[in-house]
């Protein structure tokens, strides 16, 4: 008998009237929080601007969002289209299923929109915020805690998980995988940090070593899980996802220190307000055109104001001068008409 134990929540959801406050739903906001948070604070010490990384992840979440439950949906179809099943359970996001894969590729499309749009260079962005996404993957596995899915095999160690009966699982004490990955994805967080203070790593390579210190975690917790998944040669799908995307991240890794080295010295354009906003820009065109108007009147008046000339000719001399100064300011504003 286990005398020590992990307990599971009795629900996963407290309904704060007709509104249902779903337990997974705030571990992946708190984890949301927690990567801008961070990844904040880096961007401000690598040169940035506060607030840039909100911005982009404005567009990096929803789509991040939408790929890992795509990727979920299309890699356990069965749960959703196979015989007795409801399709419309696909779009249940709040009762669990996004996949990390495809939330980090569709996130970074979202994420390579913002940077396009703020002008500056997606893996910078990404190097900011690479611990911090490990930070929200700590976070957002206790979703599944309070959904009481994706454990692994059954155990008594005195850290398990205690699981109730219910649809699809059967009551006992498993191994907490969901444990297992958060604390691991806290020592992601860590290394990334620490490595890239120690070797100042730039163009996307603190990205890379987060993916692929991810994906050597991953790789045997996954092996580790029980729950229905698709298998090839014997190996659960996600574990050879990891293997493929840790390889990848590795040869990126190494082509990158060797073709970029060091780190970039300007991550975001200093953008001032005659670079950013347009009726600034017209206010300065119009103040230019309006002292070099004050300039040729004042160069005729002071010609006016001369003692009187000696002769008829020195005067429409004075004059000549006077009307050509006022020409070179007008000269400009007619060739921009032309």
């Amino acid at each position: 008998m286990n005398l020590a134990y992990i307990p599971s929540p009795s629900t996963g959801v407290i309904h704060l009237g007709p509104i249902p406050l779903r337990g997974y739903a705030f571990c992946i906001i708190i984890g949301v929080f927690v990567a801008v948070w961070l990844g904040n604070k880096r961007w401000i010490a690598r040169g940035g601007k506060p607030g840039t990384v909100a911005d982009i992840a404005v567009w990096a979440v929803p789509f991040g969002l939408v790929g890992g439950r795509l990727y979920h949906v299309i890699t356990d179809y069965q749960l959703y289209f196979g015989e007795g099943r409801n399709w419309v359970d696909a779009f249940k996001i709040w009762e669990g299923g996004l996949g990390i894969w495809g939330a980090i590729a569709l996130g970074a499309v979202g994420a390579w929109i913002g940077c396009r749009l703020r002008g500056i260079p997606l893996p910078a962005w990404a190097d900011a915020l690479a611990p911090g996404i490990a930070l929200a993957q700590a976070c957002g596995r206790w979703g599944n805690w309070f959904n009481q899915e994706l454990y692994g095999r059954a155990t008594d160690l005195p850290w398990a998980v205690e699981i109730s009966d219910g649809p699809n699982r059967v009551a006992g004490t498993y191994h907490p995988t969901f444990l297992y990955e958060s604390l691991w994805c806290l020592g992601v967080a860590a290394l990334v940090i620490w490595a890239d203070r120690r070797f100042k790593l730039g163009h996307g390579r603190a990205f890379a070593l987060y993916v692929a210190a991810y994906c050597v975690g991953r790789g045997w917790i996954e092996y580790m899980r029980v729950d229905e998944a698709h298998h090839i040669l014997g190996v659960r799908l996600n574990v050879w996802t990891s293997i493929v995307v840790f390889i990848l991240a590795v040869i990126y890794l190494v082509l990158s220190a060797k073709l970029r080295p060091g780190r970039e010295e300007i991550v975001e354009p200093d953008r001032g307000p005659a670079a950013s906003d347009p009726a600034t820009k017209d206010e300065a065109k119009g103040e230019t055109k309006d002292e070099a108007k004050d300039g040729a009147a004042e160069a005729k008046d002071s010609a006016d104001g001369e003692s009187e000339p000696k002769t008829d000719a020195e005067a429409a001399s004075a004059e000549a001068t006077a009307d050509a100064g006022a020409a070179d300011a007008e000269a400009p504003k007619a060739a921009k008409k032309l």
